[in-house]
């Protein structure tokens, strides 16, 4: 008889992530200096950075203060990857003095402070790497600390609440990250005391402002934006096992645009969405690649390289696991398939025009160490035996010590049964049977079955045979020939698993020592992926390649469409906008309700931000210029938890505008103001208009719907250039308004909510009646009370009574007038006079 078992092995303890913290050199506080370097400085005082950077979950936050003007500026919650490249471009950007962070710390950012610390050479020099706790970085701490400040540009009048209000308009406490970074940088200020270190203790950091921070070529885009414009919407899992925390992706810009085949494509095109560029050569790159793969001739190529981008997988964590020794038979299967499938696609690059940069790396980048892990993984892995006995096997012919002991355990049944044979020509008459068998990690044994009179220990010992254990009704023993099988074979299970670790481990050293080619075929590739899935989805949609004109300072569509409305709508009527220079820069849109100003507002953000991320827009043809940052006010993101009204929260997103919003950047405006008094709306809507026509050239690229007709009707905006009106044709047949749904030059001369109100389904009575107010409202008449209404209510009132007392009866007993006059009649008598 011949049995195998197998005992699991321990994994090796992975190192804690913050036990690198303690090893990095922190460099003492600025001392004192002389009176000759002071009078230097005095001439030219060189500005020092102090950054705090918090990165949690694949997100970063990031806070740093500038000593060159005592302002705070920080950058919103913004995803990053494990290796930090966006951190790095901030660092390489300003160049601080000193990195603070949370002394409990991510592994990634741990290794990442390790080696920025470690840069002896770095220039201008290396930063100082300070360590706080992690308390100090708390979010409700770090809010208190941001609202205890003391701030010269808040007015000491200022209340509580209203300070609350007021910089809730200027940091987005949404963003947690940010705000603990924010609070941690307060914290580290207050203890350095950077810049009045000789000043009284009761002497504050001065902080003169707070900005906010967008890297170089990054536009700049709220999160209210996205969420109005759709490109992200996040909705319910329809499916039951993810009702608690799965999300998918809904009607968005996003989800039409996402046909990645790759997940790390799909991380890839949502990065570049949160960060929008207007880097010239990186979008003209970008849309090379897509008008390539739109050519006739390429489909075919596309379509291929789409099938092999479907096997590229989580090499990172693959890579993560070898490190740790934690590989599963299923690692080796999933790398196997991602390195062959990256020779495919540099096979294909190679054929394709090396003019365009993607395939130039590619076909240079994927390297022949692809080929070498490919056949090192195919020569070695057994994938059949790894997955049937669920542990790393090696093929034949690999080594030959491994292949004799493979050989010598599958020959030992026939030889054990050889073996038992003699053994029970050597055992007591009354023992019918006996096997040797084989168990891992213990070694041969006799086996023999239970007898009856065996009842009690004493009755399991048999001259010449040591007794090892009972189990299932069968007694094991070691034997003067098992002790000699253990002394020639050996452990021969384990023996074989070992020699094949120490093969897989010898094999892991190879792809790790590799382990940066496989990180750049995951970058290329997911690259590449994105760019297939822009390409499918613009030939699919009619999309056009955009241009790019930085003297333009503005956009410039022709017969543009929204990218989201044209595939719910039966038919869509593209629109045309322009601004540009100094003409028109604030565009009133005026109209009927229902007319679509919204759409076409949400439009051009929407084309625009195609545009600036690299992908084909919905329109005939786009000149996009030098755009900085999209501001909306199009829809109130309300939230209970903000506690703030609906109205506040439309004030701050219009702050966010006024404060931030530079001649280069789109503005988007709908609406703004009816959710308060009429007038005061009206008053507060120009008062903005006014104050960016007040800065000339300098003003924002605007669009403005409205609704208030009185803005135009007594002119509260100066009269020049800078403001051009459209609105949105339309045409009344008898009762009925035909909506075109097209962009022209001129005003509306009324709202038409009559209309709007009909179709919505309201009674024709109400509708008049509104009509009427509305004229009486115009022409400064009173507004009397509908008599034949006030007529119709008193007959039905009285029927209603009438009934009542039809209805008494008279002969009940239990009939009590006085409680039916108090309760029915003198009420219904009082509404009826």
């Amino acid at each position: 008889m011949f049995s195998v078992g197998t005992i699991p092995g321990g994994t090796p303890q992975s190192p804690e992530p913050g036990a690198a913290s303690a090893s990095f050199p922190s460099l003492a506080p600025v001392s004192g200096r002389g009176e000759a370097e002071e009078e230097e400085d005095n001439e030219q005082e060189p500005a020092e950075i102090y950054l705090c950077a918090l990165w949690t979950s694949g997100y970063l936050g990031i806070a740093y203060y500038d000593t060159s003007d005592s302002t705070i500026h920080f950058m919103p919650d913004a995803p990053d990857h494990e290796s930090l490249k966006l951190l790095q471009r901030v660092l390489d950007e300003i160049n601080p003095r000193s990195v603070v962070t949370s002394a409990k710390q991510d592994e990634n950012m741990t290794r990442f402070l390790g080696k920025l610390a470690s840069q002896e050479h770095r220039e201008p020099k290396r930063p100082e790497i300070v360590f706080l706790p992690s308390v100090d970085f708390g979010l409700e701490i770090s809010k208190q600390r941001l609202l205890a400040g003391n701030y010269s540009f808040i007015p000491d009048s200022m209340t509580t609440t209203e300070k609350i209000l007021f910089l809730s308009s200027i940091i987005p406490f949404d963003c947690l990250l940010t705000v603990r970074a924010l609070g941690g940088l307060l914290k580290f200020l207050g203890r350095r005391r950077i810049g009045v270190e000789l000043e009284d203790y009761n002497v504050s950091v001065p902080i003169l402002g707070f900005k906010k921070f967008v890297l170089t070529h990054l536009v700049s885009i709220d999160q209210d934006t996205y969420s109005v414009l759709q490109i992200f919407k996040s909705e319910s899992h329809p499916s039951v096992y993810k009702v608690a925390s799965g999300l998918k992706e809904g009607l968005s810009l996003f989800g039409i645009l996402n046909r990645c085949h790759c997940k790390w494509g799909q991380k890839l095109l949502r990065l570049w969405f949160t960060r929008p560029t207007h880097d010239l050569g990186e979008l003209n790159s970008r849309l090379d690649v897509i008008q390539f793969f739109l050519l006739p001739q390429n489909l075919d190529m596309a379509q291929m390289l789409h099938r092999l981008l479907g096997h590229i997988k989580n090499v990172p964590l693959i890579l993560k696991r070898m490190k740790l020794s934690h590989t599963k038979v299923s690692d080796w299967q999933v790398l196997y398939k991602t390195v062959y499938s990256a020779l495919g696609l540099r096979d294909a690059c190679r054929s394709l025009p090396q003019s365009i940069q993607l395939f130039q790396d590619i076909a240079q980048e994927f390297s022949d160490d692809l080929h070498h892990i490919a056949s090192l993984i195919g020569k070695v892995v057994d994938f059949e035996g790894s997955l049937a006995e669920n542990r790393f096997t090696v093929l034949p012919n690999i080594d030959p010590e491994i292949d004799e002991k493979k050989r010598r355990l599958m020959g030992l049944p026939s030889f054990l049964t050889e073996v038992a044979r003699k053994e029970l020509e050597n055992l007591d008459s009354r023992i019918p049977s006996c096997s040797v068998i084989y168990i891992p990690l213990i070694g041969f044994l006799l086996c023999i079955p239970r007898l009856p009179f065996m009842v009690e220990a004493s009755d399991f010992e048999i001259e010449g045979l040591d007794f090892m254990f009972l189990s299932e009704e069968k007694l094991h023993y070691r034997s003067a020939r098992t002790k000699e099988l253990d002394a020639l074979l050996g452990d021969l299970h384990c023996d074989i698993r070992d020699q094949e670790t120490l093969l897989m481990y010898q094999l892991q050293c190879q792809v790790l020592a590799r382990a940066a080619v496989l990180t750049r075929v995951l970058d290329l590739a997911s690259r590449l992926d994105v760019l297939l899935a822009l390409a499918s989805a613009a030939r699919d949609y009619g999309y056009s390649r955009p241009r790019y004109s930085p003297q333009l300072l503005g956009v410039r569509i022709l017969n543009g469409r929204h990218p989201l409305m044209e595939l719910c709508a039966r038919t869509f009527v593209p629109n045309s906008a322009e601004c540009g220079r100094d003409k028109g820069r604030i565009k009133v849109i005026t109209g009927p309700n229902s007319s679509g100003k919204s759409i076409y507002l949400k439009q051009v953000g929407l084309i625009t931000f195609m545009a600036l991320v690299g992908s084909f827009v919905p329109a005939e043809e786009a000149e996009i210029g030098a755009v900085d940052a999209i501001f909306t006010r199009i829809h109130s993101c309300e939230s209970i938890s903000l506690g703030l009204s609906t109205f506040m929260i439309d004030l701050n997103q219009v702050a966010k505008a006024v404060n931030n919003a530079t001649k280069q950047s789109l503005v988007l405006i709908d609406e703004f103001g009816k959710g308060t008094n009429t007038v005061d709306g009206l008053a507060l809507l120009a008062a903005v208009l006014r104050h960016w026509l007040a800065l000339g050239p300098m003003c924002p690229h605007i669009f403005v719907a409205t609704n208030f007709l009185s803005l135009v009707q007594l002119q509260l905006l100066p009269q020049g250039p800078l403001v051009q009106y459209l609105t949105m044709e339309t045409c009344e047949d008898g009762d009925d308004l035909v909506f075109f749904y097209q962009v022209c030059e001129g005003i509306a001369n009324a709202s038409h909510a009559s209309y709007t109100a009909a179709q919505a389904g309201l009674p024709g009575n109400l509708i008049a009646r509104g009509k009427e107010v509305s004229d009486l409202i115009r022409s400064g008449k009173p507004i009397k009370p509908v008599k034949e209404l006030l007529k119709e209510k008193q007959m039905e009132n009285c029927q209603t009574l009438v009934d009542k007392f039809l209805k008494l009866d008279l002969e009940d007993p239990n009939l009590d007038l006085d409680i039916f006059m108090s309760q029915e009649v003198l009420p219904a008598a009082t509404g009826i006079l």
